[in-house]
């Protein structure tokens, strides 16, 4: 009989000497890093989050540094295809004419004409989508320039963190958990955890119980990631909702000089830093972490 190896199967075979190593108990630490990729950490990326650049390298030296005490290390990846509903291409106006990066679409301009898709038969999906993410209080449907395209140059982990990771691995026996996300080209993709708008033929939009029962386990949970104002903050809003004990807030230290907003929506990036520390997140940096 063969035995097919899953992430979780060889995790389950190295947690002990992970978490015994040298006789000695560890915290069980599972770092979280949101989208740390070159479409948005490197400046000559589609949709470059002003001071990811250095947000990466400062997250990375912490990798290096906290080596021996990070039990496991969950990365994930925003996945897209060029035909998207947050792309330009998706869309069009009376004229033919795609929308530009960064306009926002409602269910008013879907409704009205103003846009329309670009594939006739996809309207009546598009509109019930906007329709739903006003309904369920999400944001407004935002066009983005295309990034992080499957197997794209963007898509890639940002090289310092990549390297980091991957000596990490090396040091420990071990492997990045990495969780992608976004390939759904009908619903935007936010959160590490779940779509806007989970698909119900399609279990990557839906709620990820596995990374959820696994950082449920965990003593403590250090995150980053870009960026704080989208996929950071969704993330951890949806953490919070999914823990089944409130109190396992306390579990989360972020990261704040490891994160940085989409310029522009700075607010949400303070909203967001608002409502963690409410919810009882903890604080700290890269620097003064288990220093």
């Amino acid at each position: 009989m063969t035995i097919k190896y899953t992430y979780d199967n060889i995790f389950e075979d190295v947690r002990d000497e992970l978490l015994f190593m040298k006789g000695k108990v560890m915290k069980n630490i599972h770092l979280v890093c949101i989208d740390a990729q070159l479409d948005f950490c490197d400046p000559k990326g589609a949709l470059f989050v002003k001071g990811a650049d250095t947000d990466m390298i400062r997250l990375a030296g912490m990798v290096n540094r906290l080596s021996d005490k990070l039990t496991d290390i969950h990365a994930t990846l925003d996945s897209h295809h060029l035909v998207d509903v947050a792309h330009p291409i998706y869309w069009k106006d009376s004229n033919g004419n795609h929308p530009s990066p960064f306009t926002l679409i409602s269910d008013t301009d879907v409704e009205s004409g103003k846009w329309m898709t670009t594939l006739p038969s996809l309207q009546k999906r598009a509109l019930s989508y906007v329709k739903t993410l006003k309904q369920n209080g999400r944001y407004v449907l935002c066009i983005w320039p295309p990034h992080c395209l499957i197997s794209s140059w963007g898509h890639g982990l940002v090289p310092v963190l990549f390297d980091a990771f991957k000596s990490w691995e090396n040091k420990r026996f071990a492997m990045v958990d990495y969780v992608t996300k976004g390939s759904n080209i009908h619903t935007e993709h936010y959160s590490a955890l779940s779509a806007e708008c989970p698909d119900p033929v399609d279990p990557s939009t839906q709620i990820n119980t596995r990374l959820i029962n696994t950082l449920e386990e965990a003593d403590e949970i250090p995150f980053a990631g870009e960026a704080s104002s989208h996929c950071v903050a969704n993330s951890l809003y949806d953490l919070l909702k999914s823990f089944k004990d409130n109190s396992y807030a306390k579990k989360i230290v972020l990261l704040a000089d490891a994160m940085s907003p989409v310029p522009g929506f700075e607010s949400l990036q303070d909203k967001f830093f608002q409502d963690m520390k409410s919810a009882g997140v903890r604080f700290s940096t890269t620097q003064e972490y288990l220093a």
